[in-house]
């Protein structure tokens, strides 16, 4: 596995896959002073848990950042655990549940919205009042921290982004003659010149645990000005922008840009078919070119962003985060914890163990990830236009937490991909499910 690749086990590495009703049933609902929980940690220790977010090297940097932390007068020491992402979600509510939990932890993307809705999360407004003071906050991307701002507070601190992006393959684009698009127009006529040579312009995939099913339709939708949505945050998925982008990939499908194998491809069937050569163009993430590797990678290319038939540009970005539990043996000693790992979370982009995009302006400009030209285009021109599934409502909530990697989304790709079914009846049957999924 290349340094770089987070993760190819088949699910995305944010998900909080597993986080299941039961398991949220069995995490109690916590008083304001925590009173019902247990000492995270027994021994007044403050537990960091963090996951696989690259090879074993990453944790095992991650768990020297936790081991260099020295607590000052009166606060706990810390230790560290690495969780695997196999059944995360029922590992986090058990020991929350337990009063087990940790006092600082990663996670899936979506992870702490839903603990906060039960009462678990140690909000951190507080924390970011700190970073205000000391400088860290003014080096955080534009909107960033923003993210993760709810009615009741910040639920947690990015550190890093899990965006969409288009990539193109430069050779295969020149022998077919074909402009790089800026345009859905331009997608469409490059895609016809690289079917001439026999390679299809639009990746996708609708298999088991590849989540691009309904991340490539929401990224584009999001890209046209729509989403799932309305500004006010009430359910809105037949828009006329949605429909608009899923008839445009409908016609890429009839066109025959798509691989007619897609609907049955996994993240490793995709990454296979890049290897071949046989993908010229596609709305993939970050860690394409990583995850593809070899020499084909050399060709791969990140593209503009492009522009929507109304002239909108935007895209698909999910923050993962780091979240503080209100059980832990000092929320003082979890806020100076979690402070001192986003100061020395550079390593990860410096050496480099992650393939995501940093949320701190001094990580992007460093020499080190300067020397990687794909990455510095994604944070210039693709983090300022990225939004959240929440897309024109309002921040990512407990209901986006409730409807990533359900089973209605992925169904919801596969009919996408489907010639038997149209654009407005794949968005109906999605809205049916997702308006009983968030009652």
């Amino acid at each position: 596995m290349n340094a770089a690749n987070s993760s190819s086990s088949g699910f995305s590495r944010r998900r909080f896959l597993g986080f299941t009703a039961a398991a949220a049933a069995a995490v109690p609902i916590v008083s304001a002073c925590g009173s019902s929980w247990g000492s995270s940690g027994g021994s007044g220790e403050l537990k960091f848990w963090d996951m696989p977010w690259g090879t074993a090297t990453y944790n095992d940097v991650s768990k020297k950042i936790i081991a260099l932390y020295k607590p000052t007068k009166g606060l706990p020491s810390a230790s560290y655990q690495s969780i695997q992402w196999a059944n995360f979600g029922q590992t986090f509510a058990s020991a929350i549940a337990s009063g087990t939990n940790p006092a600082v932890s990663t996670g899936g993307g979506f992870q702490a919205f839903q603990f906060a809705e039960q009462g678990a999360i140690a909000y951190a407004d507080n924390l970011i009042e700190t970073m205000k003071k000391d400088g860290l906050y003014d080096d955080f991307l534009p909107g960033t921290i923003d993210g993760m701002k709810t009615d009741k507070g910040y639920v947690a601190i990015p550190w890093e982004l899990d965006a969409h992006v288009w990539w193109y393959n430069k050779a295969l684009l020149e022998e077919a003659g074909a402009k790089v698009p800026t345009t859905w127009d331009e997608l469409l006529a490059t895609g016809k010149a690289l079917k001439k040579i026999g390679v299809y312009g639009f990746s996708t995939g609708a298999g088991a645990g590849n989540s691009l099913a309904y991340e490539t339709p929401m990224s584009m939708m999001i890209g046209n000005g729509g989403g799932l949505f309305d500004p006010d945050g009430n359910l809105d998925v037949l828009n006329k922008r949605n429909i608009e982008a899923i008839e445009f990939i409908k016609q890429l499908v009839d066109e025959g840009i798509v691989d007619p194998a897609s609907v049955g491809y996994t993240n490793d069937n995709q990454y296979a078919q890049w290897k071949k050569r046989r993908y010229g163009l596609g709305n993939e993430q970050v860690g394409l070119a990583d995850n593809v590797g070899g020499t084909v990678a050399e060709d791969l290319l990140v593209m503009s962003p492009i522009a929507g038939p109304h002239g909108d540009k935007a895209t698909l970005v999910v923050e993962n985060n780091v979240m503080m539990y209100k059980n832990t043996p000092s929320q003082e000693g979890s806020e100076a914890l979690l402070l001192h790992w986003l100061k020395n979370m550079y390593q990860f982009w410096d050496q480099p163990l992650v393939n995501g995009l940093p949320v701190l302006k001094s990580i992007a400009e460093s020499p080190e990830f300067q020397k990687r030209p794909n990455y510095v285009k994604m944070v210039k021109e693709y983090q300022p236009i990225g939004r959240s599934y929440a897309a024109r409502g309002k921040t990512v909530g407990a209901g986006q937490s409730k409807m990533d990697g359900n089973s209605a989304m992925y169904q919801f790709g596969q009919a996408v991909l489907a010639r038997r079914t149209d654009a407005k009846s794949a968005l109906t049957t999605l809205s049916n499910a997702l308006s009983s999924l968030l009652k």
